[in-house]
């Protein structure tokens, strides 16, 4: 199965674009919880420090999606 790319190269996420708050926040706990307890305190800082910024003043969805997607590999590990 081919996944669809971006001008970026990231896989296209326009499914959880039509998603409600509620359900993202669902997803992302069934997420969590296959996530390595380390890799919980990694989330949880930079979590923390993406709420004290402001959004104007750095592409806090651009930058997530981007780390997370360059760490999939590694997190997927982690999680075995």
């Amino acid at each position: 199965m081919s996944i669809k790319t971006d001008q970026y190269n990231l896989p296209l996420i326009s499914l959880y674009l039509n998603m409600t708050k509620t359900e993202i926040k669902l997803e992302i706990q069934k997420v969590l919880d296959n996530v390595p307890e380390n890799v919980l305190h990694d989330v949880l800082d930079l979590l923390k420090q993406i709420q004290n910024q402001p959004s104007q003043s750095i592409g806090i969805t651009h930058a997530l999606r981007q780390i997370l997607l360059e760490d999939q590999k590694l997190l997927e590990k982690l999680a075995k």
